[in-house]
């Protein structure tokens, strides 16, 4: 069983910043941040593989959100700049025994979520 727990949500206003990290349990191989506005299905934002070498970003979030990866303490960050009211939703951190994927079914753990809210 891998446990996630997930920190750094909150309140931003339009074209600020913020930074959520995901601590992990155990060793896992691919990581990735969901999210999940009301009314809406939830949607891989990014992902990384074990190594960092491979990065996916959706298209909404590209050139905005940077994730990184620190094996060491087995945590994940997603930096989130110049966000957008858009960027609204409850954000899922997912760990995955594969070594790279960007299928939402392919994902074994998910954490509790945090919520981010954007004020325009």
């Amino acid at each position: 069983q891998v446990h996630l727990v997930e920190s750094g949500g909150g309140l931003a206003q339009a074209g600020g910043s913020l930074r959520l990290s995901c601590a992990a349990s155990n060793d896992v191989y691919a990581m990735g941040w969901f999210r999940q506005a009301p009314g809406e299905e939830r949607e891989l934002v990014v992902a990384i593989d074990y190594n960092g070498d491979n990065t996916y970003y959706a298209h909404s979030v590209k050139g905005r959100f940077t994730i990184s990866r620190n094996n060491a303490v087995r945590t994940v960050y997603l930096q989130m700049n110049s966000l957008k009211p858009d960027d609204t939703a409850v954000y899922y951190c997912a760990a995955s025994f594969r070594k790279s994927t960007i299928i939402k079914g392919e994902y074994d753990y998910w954490g509790q979520g945090t919520q981010v809210t954007v004020s325009s």
